[in-house]
């Protein structure tokens, strides 16, 4: 079966067809193309056209003269639109006419730049010179590091070991700094957040080091689709970048499906399982033998999927080797072996979070489907894009789970079709991570009395260092004097510098991979059913103060699902303001968090009907955050209806709704940001909601809602009031049976006493 035969299948199979909201189909789209720039060197020329390139796409011309003229540059284009040959091409330049150049790329996951120093290396080998190219990470062997400081044209690494293993060596990379001529930046869309914080104040450490050294590098980065590429790279820099965005590579035809599944209760809104709808959209294209990509949006989903499919693939006699897991967990070499696979055929369906979203060569994959809306315009472009390259055919289809946010995008397929991508968003001075950071600095190198590490602050800081017997100064100058390595302490991709490994000991200790210890408490509780690539482990001890989770495998009819209970403080307000059109305050500032996780209920497969709970006894987490809330005057609730328990369930109502929609307006996934109603806050004694950044000292998030709010809570009462439900269900208020029987009523009641009506 053809791509063509496989679309009129699907057009004609009713219980398909019969919940596809909006089948959009792109056109292809034809090369536009530049000539060779005339000071490209003759031997790069001659390797290009052995390649079958006799003229370079537009974008990458212009990429190679903004490059080749010391601009620093950011170049957006989608993927397979050959970003990687845009910033090669002017790097080999440089390394052929002055070969003692230098150039370090930085990607954001060990799997890239794997996949990226294979593609430099291809290069080297055409060209026949003497470029060495290499990958410097955790599994480098230690005999060969010593050549690549001494001898490393290209270096290859991550934010992490350049954090960890450069930086704080440098005496040991002299060449390299000394030659510094490129620093590249792959993916940068993907710094946002707290990874992103954490990265523009290692670039600033990077900066320092350079010019101690006498270089002064060129920076490139390369980006998928976001709405501010410019400002958020000059954000993430630090500088002013030139913006390539004007694709000029080809595109084959895209077919893309919003599919919504059916309702199978109409009074409470609940529509099917987005896992097991899944599941039976991939019968029906599996025997056709079509290499499909589906793409899931947490861990446990990946592995229920995993179940789910091998399964299906037994009952139809299909080898269920064919399918594979792939996330964050699986150790290197596993990956490594599901990446090959996807390349040679022998893996037919992967199922993946994000982790496979990134620019990573898996071959050409003919079908992506999204086990739920991504999060994010930029993201879901990502993932379609992972199915088709160039001149070929592909689909994608995107089947809504029945959160708020799946349902307004399935929902207003105009919103995601006509829509810019979000704007990326990332606060490079959160205290808590420049603190991180400029500790580390210090130790690198020591701190001149009049240096900036950051505008404003930088000299308060050091000083508060010196009084905590951190730094001393001696002659106007900061000398780090702790005991403690400080890069040891700081974990880039999260607010917890440690993870917790999990140990298998079915057949005596194994370990099986790890987990970031604030996401443990929830996956790795004792009694919880832990899944690993279709493979269940009973979790026998959570042991909190080794950080290691001991299992072993069982096989049980169910999984687990955590239940967290969470407490907020306020510590601080920094900016409030009274709303006379809408008559409530709303407040910005500090607050802390307590979150634990209390118990756990007993899921069934397939039915997904809840079967058992259990308690959990673990300690508390505190991070102290930046929160935006609004508090509500006690004369919008005199009518009688506004009992405290109806208020209460407007509220969380209300909550439920906005934590799913924030994404729709700021870039981030909702599990980046909490909403809390509370009837009586204990800081007001009002009827209050909070909204908080998940993450030590905050990344801006709340920031930025505090400036959008109006439009924010103006959508969420129009969600609310479309949704077809009676009196709340999982797609707008939360299930009926959890958030109360007036929920929907009260939420759309308080937002139209506070003058939110809008039509609808």
């Amino acid at each position: 079966m053809n791509f063509e035969q496989l679309f009129d299948y699907l057009k004609h199979q009713p219980d398909f067809a019969g919940n596809v909201t909006s089948w959009h189909t792109i056109d292809p789209k034809p090369a536009r193309y530049a000539d060779f720039p005339s000071e490209l060197d003759p031997r790069l020329h001659t390797v290009l056209l052995s390649r079958g390139i006799s003229r370079l796409y537009s974008h990458q011309a212009v990429a190679f003269e903004s490059i080749n003229n010391h601009s620093d540059t950011v170049i957006v284009t989608p993927t397979a639109s050959g970003k990687t040959l845009s910033y090669n091409l002017p790097v080999f330049q440089r390394l052929l006419q002055m070969p003692e150049s230098r150039a370090l790329y930085l990607f954001p996951t060990k799997a890239l730049s794997q996949d990226q120093v294979h593609e430099t290396q291809e290069m080297v080998k055409a060209l026949g010179e003497d470029i060495k190219s290499f990958t410097f990470d955790g599994d480098t062997p230690v005999d060969i590091r010593r050549t690549i400081r001494t001898a490393g044209h290209i270096v290859v690494t991550n934010p992490d070991m350049l954090h960890q293993g450069i930086l704080p060596h440098h005496t040991l990379w002299i060449k390299l700094f000394e030659n510094l001529n490129f620093i590249v930046i792959d993916e940068i869309h993907y710094y946002r957040g707290v990874f992103g914080s954490h990265l523009s104040n290692l670039l600033r450490r990077l900066n320092r080091i350079c010019q101690f050294y006498g270089s002064s590098p060129t920076y490139i980065c390369a980006s998928a689709t976001i709405a501010n590429p410019k400002e958020f790279a000059e954000n993430i820099l630090k500088r002013t970048v030139n913006l390539i965005d004007e694709n000029g590579s080809p595109a084959g035809q895209k077919n893309f499906i919003l599919y919504n599944p059916p309702v199978i209760n109409r009074e409470l809104g609940l529509r099917r399982s987005v896992i097991n709808e899944v599941r039976s959209i991939v019968r029906k294209i599996l025997p056709t033998g079509i290499q499909i990509i589906i793409f899931a949006r947490s861990r446990q989903r990946v592995e229920l999927l995993v179940t789910y499919l091998k399964e299906l693939a037994v009952d139809l006699k299909i080898n269920p080797e064919q399918i594979k897991g792939y996330r964050g967990g699986y150790l290197p070499k596993e990956r490594r072996e599901i990446e090959k696979g996807l390349k040679n055929g022998s893996i037919k369906v992967v199922v993946s979070t994000n982790a496979l979203e990134l620019g990573i060569d898996i071959g050409q994959l003919d079908v992506s489907i999204m086990a739920g809306y991504p999060g994010s315009v930029s993201s879901t472009w990502q993932q379609s894009g992972r199915a088709g390259r160039r001149q070929s055919a592909s689909l994608t289809i995107l089947v809504a789970s029945s959160n708020p946010l799946d349902q307004y995008i399935i929902q207003n397929p105009e919103y995601f079709f006509g829509k810019n991508p979000e704007r990326a968003q990332t606060d490079a001075d959160n205290l808590s991570i420049l603190l991180s950071h400029l500790k580390c600095a210090a130790f690198e190198l020591p701190f001149d009395d009049n240096e900036i590490f950051t505008p404003g602050i930088t000299t308060q800081l050091l000083d508060f260092l010196t009084e905590e017997r951190v730094l001393r100064k001696t002659e106007n100058r900061f000398h780090w004097m702790a005991d403690k390595y400080p890069a040891e302490q700081v974990s880039l991709r999260n607010a917890s510098p440690e993870n917790v490994v999990i140990v298998d000991t079915t057949a005596g200790p194994k370990i099986i991979g790890e987990i970031d210890k604030f996401a443990a408490p929830e996956m790795l509780h004792d009694d919880a059913i832990y899944m690993h690539n279709s493979i269940q482990y009973f979790v026998d001890k959570l042991n909190w103060a080794e950080l290691k989770a001991y299992v072993h495998q069982v096989d049980v009819d169910h999984f687990t699902d955590a239940i967290t209970k969470t407490d907020l403080k306020v510590l601080d307000v920094s900016e409030t303001e009274f709303n006379n059109e809408h008559g409530y305050f709303k407040n910005f500032g500090d607050v802390a968090v307590t979150r634990v996780t209390t118990a756990f209920k007993k899921i069934k497969f397939h039915s997904h009907e809840n079967i058992g709970l259990g308690k959990v006894f673990l300690p508390e987490q505190e991070i102290q955050t930046n929160a935006l809330w609004w508090e509500f005057p006690d004369d919008l609730f005199t009518d009688p209806f506004y009992q405290e328990s109806v208020i209460g369930e407007g509220l969380s109502g209300i909550a439920h709704t906005l934590g799913h929609l924030i994404p729709l307006y700021i870039l981030c996934d909702s599990s980046d940001i909490s909403v809390i109603p509370m009837v009586r806050a204990p800081f007001s004694h009002k009827p209050t909601i909070y909204v908080y950044d998940k993450y030590q000292g905050g990344i801006g998030l709340s920031k930025k809602l505090y400036t959008l709010d109006d439009s924010v809570l103006q959508v969420v009462y129009r969600h609310i009031r479309q949704c077809p439900c009676s009196d709340g269900c999982p797609s707008c208020t939360g299930p009926m049976l959890e958030n109360g029987r007036f929920a929907k009523l009260s939420s759309l009641r308080i937002l139209e006493e506070l003058k939110f009506k809008v039509s609808v």
